[in-house]
């Protein structure tokens, strides 16, 4: 998925505006993307940025964690200079973004930049019962609507005194709710 970069801009405006962190140099940071856009070409706001070979994840104030930890290879970092460096000197290298804040799931401007993060994705980590859950609950939904199709092929069957249809539609609608 493409995400433009003036809408990761508007959103880190909207993040550096709105949310407090216990680190001022997170600050520092976030101001530094918003003014690179050659840097924002290749920035992806993404969930388990640890996962990613190259990222960072930004915590809000409210939260029990870091304010910023870099992640890289599988190491992490939490010295603000040292992320600072690495995304100056790299910034031509891919860099996976996560931000933790309160009510980041109800944020539109963030649910519309994320993407999925090809090092963790989203479908990769969903397990056996929940697929078993979604599968049953679509087939309830098609056998609710083939019955509901059914009773309306019905009630135009009676309307039109087909009494052959209206056995056959019968018949029909009985087997798929005694099945």
């Amino acid at each position: 998925m493409f995400v433009n970069v003036s809408d990761k801009k508007e959103f880190l405006l909207w993040l550096v505006n709105n949310v407090s962190f216990s680190q001022r140099e997170v600050l520092w940071i976030l101001n530094y993307l918003i003014n690179h856009e050659a840097i924002l070409n290749n920035v992806h706001f993404v969930e388990h940025a640890d996962k990613a070979v190259r990222g960072i994840k930004v915590t809000s104030k409210e939260m029990e964690d870091d304010p910023i930890i870099l992640f890289l290879s599988g190491k992490e970092f939490t010295d603000t200079d040292q992320i600072f460096h690495e995304i100056r000197m790299n910034w031509k290298e891919a860099l996976y973004i996560e931000c933790i804040f309160d009510g980041s799931w109800q944020n539109s401007q963030y649910l519309s930049i994320l993407e999925d993060n090809p090092y963790a994705r989203w479908n990769e980590q969903v397990s056996e019962e929940i697929v078993r859950n979604i599968n049953t609950f679509f087939a309830q939904e098609e056998k609710q609507a083939k019955i509901d199709l059914l009773y309306s092929q019905i009630d135009l069957a009676l309307e039109d005194d087909n009494y052959e249809a209206f056995l056959e539609l019968s018949d029909e609608l009985n087997h798929l709710k005694n099945s």
